[in-house]
């Protein structure tokens, strides 16, 4: 059971939640009558997809051996909870799919209701399937899809199955996560390198290398920004919004860590958990003055 728990990575839990904040204030300032019941569902079913794809993920790297090549830290190199206890790895395959199974069940009620969540439901079941072995060998893809699970779908599907609609402050607000979640998983592959290179992997630091990841991820970064202040100066956000600005702004602090450290920057935690902070508390100022805007 511990080794099943370690596998579902709770400490990083905290993003789903986050990003519900800010899909139900979108669905709040559309001036719908929000369900609790409603609310939890959907909680619960983006918790479980977390789970989901973590679980799959420790699975399928301790399989494939990478789990026995990387350097762990806090926030890089997977739990390391399988290679001490490899007999829990059908059990956690097990876990996986249960989850999984879940998560296609709460789609699949909202579903009977708001007909247009099926596609985005449908997506993310492919992202879970085919992230470990599949995405992670296409620099582009490995490198949107974070944000598209946790930013686009997450959002525009809290929002769409609560106010059965989406608008452009909609589309704005789910930009915000994208970019950040995108930039999570970039940095968070920088320690990892050369195993994953070793194991068949082609994300995009492998790819492209440390410095061109850098200035990715500064772009993704002042984007975030962009389209904070975009939002606001149209109108689509309260005024209070431009708040989310600081937070954002120890992605600039991360970015500075990457440049001088690159692969190593796993020797200096730091600034792999202001990258992480960044991520968790930008989304949820903006969605807590999307509420009280």
């Amino acid at each position: 059971m511990k080794t099943i728990v370690q596998t579902m990575r709770v400490p990083f839990l905290i993003l789903p939640p986050t990003c519900v904040v800010v899909g139900v204030a979108c669905a709040y300032r559309l001036g719908v009558s929000i369900s609790a019941v409603d609310v939890v569902l959907i909680l619960l079913g983006a918790l479980l997809a977390h789970i989901s794809v973590n679980m799959l993920n420790e699975y399928q790297d301790y399989r494939s051996g990478l789990d026995s090549c990387t350097i762990r830290t806090p926030f890089s190199g997977g739990s390391g909870a399988l290679p001490s206890q490899p007999e829990a790895a059908n059990a956690v395959l097990l876990g996986a799919l249960a989850t999984l199974v879940g998560v296609a069940a709460i789609g699949f009620w909202f579903a009977l209701r708001v007909p247009a969540i099926l596609p985005l439901g449908a997506l993310g079941g492919v992202i879970i399937l085919t992230y470990t072995r599949q995405i992670n060998r296409s620099p582009w893809m490995c490198l949107i899809a974070p944000g598209l699970s946790f930013g686009l779908l997450m959002v525009l599907g809290t929002t769409l199955v609560l106010a059965e609609r989406i608008d452009t402050a909609t589309i704005l607000a789910a930009l915000v996560p994208f970019f950040l979640v995108n930039n999570l998983l970039l940095l968070n592959q920088f320690p990892d390198l050369e195993a994953d290179a070793a194991h068949g992997r082609k994300h995009f630091p492998i790819q492209y290398g440390i410095a061109a990841s850098v200035r990715m991820y500064r772009v993704l970064s002042f984007a975030t920004a962009g389209v904070i202040v975009l939002a606001v100066g149209r109108g689509d956000w309260p005024l209070w919004s431009l708040l989310a600005l600081l937070p954002w702004t120890l992605t600039l602090v991360s970015a500075k860590g990457a440049s001088e450290y690159g692969k190593t920057i796993g020797q200096q935690p730091q600034f792999m958990a202001m990258n992480v902070v960044a991520t968790v508390v930008t989304p949820l100022v903006l969605g807590v003055t999307l509420f009280l805007g």
